[in-house]
């Protein structure tokens, strides 16, 4: 028989020459070197650190993968963002919401993106209202000038579809987002609104199950 090795390198090669028997028996290394020898200790300590790595590996291959993409049942792994309807007079915000709810799925769910025909679900929905320029304050910025702060709202009916039975995993409709910017920047106002509605369908789909 042959001595174990006590560095990492090669835990797992290592589990297996055990378990096929490669290695010493504690009866073996006794009867070499005698129960209470140096030896021997240093054996029970190596087997007792490598139980507990065997114990913990198996363990290990047996938990089943449960969910994917949070709380999302495990079958939902690829996800396609179907282009939202837009009702409003603002063409970019279609674009700007599917880019932002593909980015979001696959980072903070894991889901992977897939063509309408192949997701395990699909997200659609409808851009009803987009309003901008609501004012909601001002902010001296020297002597002579103030800034005016603005509002924009978004309101969107928005549904994620299990492909494999039509069923809604999670829908809100009349979902409205705001943002905040100043004069001359909506654009950012309207990426803290869009990410609003974002979050909240990530933290739907988690809420699932």
């Amino acid at each position: 028989c042959s001595w174990p090795d006590s560095t990492g390198d090669g835990l797992q090669k290592l589990l297996r020459e055990m378990t096929a028997g490669v290695y010493c028996t504690r009866f073996q290394v006794e009867e070499s070197f005698g129960s209470g020898s140096h030896a021997t200790t240093r054996y029970r300590r190596l087997m007792r650190r490598f139980g507990a790595l065997s114990f913990v590996m198996t363990l290990a291959s047996c938990m089943p993968y449960g969910f994917a993409g949070g709380g999302l049942p495990s079958r939902i792994r690829t996800v396609a963002v179907i282009p939202f309807e837009n009702l409003t007079s603002a063409p970019q915000l279609q674009q700007e919401l599917t880019l932002a709810l593909r980015s979001d799925l696959k980072d903070k769910l894991g889901l992977r993106e897939a063509a309408e025909s192949h997701a395990n679900a699909i997200v659609r929905g409808t851009i009803q209202r987009y309003e901008t320029d609501i004012p909601i304050g001002f902010s001296a910025t020297n002597k002579d000038q103030t800034s005016a702060r603005r509002q924009l709202q978004i309101s969107v009916d928005i549904e994620m579809i299990d492909q494999s039975s039509g069923k809604s995993l999670w829908q809100r409709k009349g979902l409205i987002a705001d943002g905040q910017y100043e004069e001359r920047g909506e654009a950012a106002g309207r990426k803290q609104a869009i990410q609003k509605v974002v979050n909240e369908l990530i933290q739907g789909a988690q809420s699932q199950w």
